[in-house]
């Protein structure tokens, strides 16, 4: 079985056709999927996906960094009293991201480092987004981890020393379509990195794999992405699937 450790099958993209997407995935050997959340409006929309397919999906719940605004204090509040519930199996998406604008840095580094508090304090895995802020995300983690953090670098594509870093830091790398691409630099010493700590995704409807890159992502394609990833480990789709799936179920604990 493959574990899809990061999707938003929840998203409106999927909405004419979620159940057919859910089956396509199992049919294709995906038996599980991981749904973290984006930002307040997210959260209503994801547990009537999970609720709708208890079996196969699990949820998490953060505040994506790309969503922080002005307003984040008041949603994080929302977000902390979510978590009360008992439903969540982690704390994600959370992280840093200044690719597009650094407007609200010093309120992205906050709510960060707030949302990794909650972590700690509840023993929860962590899904992690970062882009264009590799310096800030590890003075922050080797700042907070104590051994009491894990969790996934979400769709990883840095450089191999950043690699180390991270899993220096005790963190899974998380793996995608984008591993698929041919301007990845991760696939030239992905064989470095030991299998037992990556995790798959797919960040769908983003980020598809070749050969469907340009078309909506779902669950069902990170096969291919299993593929390439066998390719490059010189190794089975089966091995491939057995371990990372046992990674993520230990980090997640399901």
């Amino acid at each position: 079985m493959l574990i899809d450790t990061h999707t938003h099958i929840y998203d409106t993209d999927f909405d004419l056709d979620r159940e057919a997407v859910v089956q396509r995935a199992l049919d294709a050997g995906v038996g599980m999927m991981l749904l973290p959340n984006v930002d307040a409006s997210t959260i209503k929309p994801m547990l009537e996906t999970h609720e709708r397919f208890p079996d196969c999906t699990r949820v998490m719940v953060g505040l994506q960094p790309e969503e922080v605004k002005g307003d984040y204090k008041q949603v994080l509040t929302l977000m902390e009293r979510e978590l009360e519930r008992n439903i969540y199996i982690g704390v994600g998406e959370i992280g840093l991201d200044f690719y597009w604008d650094s407007t609200f840095e010093k309120e992205q580094l906050d709510a960060f480092e707030t949302q990794l508090g909650w972590a700690k304090q509840l023993g929860l895995p962590l899904s992690i987004h970062c882009r264009n802020a590799f310096n800030f995300m590890v003075r922050i983690l080797e700042k907070h981890q104590d051994g009491g953090l894990r969790g996934i670098m979400h769709c990883f594509t840095g450089t191999e020393d950043e690699a180390l870093a991270y899993l220096n830091l005790g963190f899974h790398l998380g793996l995608g379509g984008v591993t698929t691409y041919k301007n990845c630099a991760v696939k030239d010493y992905l064989h470095n990195i030991p299998l037992d700590r990556i995790v798959l995704e797919t960040d769908a409807p983003y980020l598809s794999p070749v050969p469907h890159r340009g078309q909506r992502n779902e669950p069902a394609f990170m096969v291919d992405t299993a593929k390439r990833i066998a390719e490059i480990y010189e190794t089975s789709v089966n091995e491939i699937a057995e371990i990372t799936s046992r990674n993520a179920k230990m980090l997640f604990e399901i």
